[in-house]
């Protein structure tokens, strides 16, 4: 029985490789178009151009948002950036290793061809996940801090508009 189910786990982990290196280059392209939109709004921040400052720029569309909504909003942008550079080490991890269960049986069975071409396979995905998620780490975090300093600033807004 035990053998059986072992069978069936290890055959279904050899459907995953092929979804999960897709996965994983999705997630480096996106962390390269994320790159672009950023240094674009980074350009836009040095030389205080509005469309740089989202949050504050959408304050001023509908200042009848509350910090609270403007906050959610805040969050909702961030959110991609969060979720991907969260799953994309894991992905990593399991494109590492999938390929080490037919590594390991053509090391018993003497084959080191087979060995090395799948521990290269392991390691090149994992490199490519980790390179994806540095990438959107810094984004997620510099525009973290960008959305927590424009709502700062827009609350010293609504107080000089009050007083």
């Amino acid at each position: 029985m035990m053998q059986f189910l072992d069978a069936i786990l290890y055959d279904f982990s050899q459907l995953l490789p092929l979804p999960v290196i897709v996965v994983i280059a999705i997630l480096l392209a996106y962390a390269f178009f994320s790159l672009g939109v950023f240094m674009l709004q980074v350009w836009q921040r040095h030389n205080a151009l509005p469309n740089g400052f989202e949050l504050i720029l959408l304050w001023h569309s509908a200042d009848y948002l509350s910090d609270k909504e403007l906050e959610l909003l805040a969050y909702k942008q961030l959110e991609y950036l969060r979720i991907s550079a969260r799953i994309a080490p894991m992905l990593g991890l399991v494109a590492t290793m999938i390929p080490m269960g037919p590594a390991l049986r053509a090391l018993g069975e003497g084959k080191l061809t087979d060995v090395s071409m799948a521990l290269s396979q392991a390691f090149s995905a994992v490199i490519v996940a980790l390179i994806a998620t540095i990438i959107i780490q810094v984004i997620y975090n510099v525009k973290r801090r960008w959305y927590l300093s424009e709502l700062c600033e827009i609350q010293k807004l609504r107080g000089e508009r009050n007083e």
